[in-house]
């Protein structure tokens, strides 16, 4: 399960850039697409604290 957590949590990053620009020029909701794309960092952040703290109780 090494590095699972983080690629999940790249990809969920990397759909929240991509749901990010739609919003935001798609919809033209830019307060919205800009909320969205703060999502990123926030997702690969947790995703590695997760793994990291699940490979210490291992």
């Amino acid at each position: 399960m090494s590095g699972q957590i983080s690629k999940i949590g790249f990809a969920a990053s990397m759909l929240s850039v991509v749901g990010s620009l739609y919003v935001y020029f798609g919809l033209d909701e830019t307060s919205l697409g800009i909320f969205v794309g703060l999502w990123a960092p926030t997702l690969i952040l947790a995703s590695k604290e997760l793994e990291e703290m699940l490979s210490d109780n291992s």
